[in-house]
């Protein structure tokens, strides 16, 4: 794409940091969220933070199975990415007293990958899957039995000769995670007893999410500095706490380490985050499907090569949001602006002249 292009549906502002390694929301940063945010997530129950419809179903559930001595059903979290699906995981197996093993679909490649995990669970521990959407059929088949009767099918010879053994499995918990629910087939969702949505975060929720950030990470920080870096993470925990670290940085840089309003403000601007929490990839979304395709409808793969973005992370990381603020809407003859989403660029484009006079 050239330059120019690139600056149309970019913003002149956004053509050099295009490099999706220092995007927020890029895939990638997730190794960093998990290295760095791992010691930022909740112990317990009482120490978690929104959601409190799922947080007080678990909390019943886990209640009734410890009262019946057994093992919690099987459960499955599904929702945009950030939300604390693994969070939640990891709260279940503390509650239980159980370890946890984290895998994720990815990994389990065959068959023998699945079993070999399986196996080596003890009883009542939660095996944890994340992305499960991205399990093979083969493999998924491997776990109808496994988590209905605890057992593993083993079919051995062929033809008139082949027969069916049964390795038997230790009681366990499967906790599931997927930002595609629908991609997971209906005999692997029926298996699931427990199933709940995770939905973005009010804004007040992520304000004492950040506020608890902060004092962990033992960043001074006033309540309107938490309330700006709160507006802006689109609804998400991790986010949040991705951008806290961020101006904690300018603060340390370019201050004198403490974060206010202003502070905050002047920060965010510099990472590219206008102040409805949109970056840079989310208003060249916005000003593609407004621009190059007179508004939609358009599909998401003709946007994805326009923006030369994987198709996936547009539907996984940017659409949700998208959506759910009203920017976009989807249609059977593919996405198409709202009223909403051609302001937010006309404002993004009046709001850029700023940002480069702070860069």
């Amino acid at each position: 794409m050239s330059d120019d292009a690139r600056k149309r549906l970019f913003g002149p502002e956004d053509v050099e940091p295009l490099d999706e390694a220092a995007r927020l929301l890029d895939p990638e940063g997730a190794l960093e969220d998990e290295v760095l945010g791992a010691g930022l997530r909740p112990r317990r129950f009482d120490e978690y933070v929104g959601q409190e419809r799922v947080v007080e179903n678990l909390r019943i559930a886990i209640d009734a199975a410890q009262r019946r001595d057994e093992p919690l059903e099987h459960v499955l979290f599904y929702g945009p990415p950030g939300l604390g699906k693994t969070t939640l995981a990891a709260l279940i197996a503390r509650e239980m007293g159980a370890s946890i093993r984290p895998t994720s679909g990815p990994t389990l490649d065959k068959p023998k990958d699945l079993v070999g995990v399986l196996t080596s669970l003890e009883h009542g521990d939660v095996l944890f899957i994340d992305e499960m959407h991205r399990l093979g059929r083969v493999v998924e088949e491997f776990l109808y039995p496994a988590m209905e009767d605890f057992q593993i099918d083993f079919i051995v010879d062929r033809g008139a000769y082949a027969r069916t053994l049964k390795l038997p499995l230790k009681r366990f918990t499967l906790v599931g995670a997927t930002t595609r629910a629908g991609m997971l087939s209906a005999p692997l969702r029926d298996r699931f007893g427990i199933v709940h949505h995770l939905d973005y975060y009010e804004v007040a929720d992520l304000e004492r999410i950040v506020a608890r950030s902060a004092a962990i990470l033992e960043i001074p920080i006033d309540s309107e500095g938490c309330a700006a870096i709160a507006a802006r993470s689109r609804g998400t925990p991790r986010i949040a706490n991705r951008l806290l670290r961020r101006v904690r940085d300018y603060a340390q840089v370019r201050g004198d380490g403490r974060i206010n309003a202003d502070l905050a403000l002047e920060a965010l601007a510099r990472e590219g985050v206008d102040e409805r929490g949109l970056d840079r990839l989310d208003r060249a979304f916005l000003r593609a499907l407004v621009e190059q395709y007179h508004g939609g409808p358009a599909g998401i793969a003709a946007i994805a090569a326009t923006l030369t973005e994987d198709a996936e992370t547009l539907e996984d990381v940017v659409e949700p949001f998208l959506l759910k603020s009203g920017y976009i809407v989807r249609t059977a003859a593919g996405r198409k602006a709202t009223e909403l989403g051609r302001a937010a660029i006309g404002a993004a484009g009046a709001s850029g002249s700023k940002q480069q006079r702070l860069l």
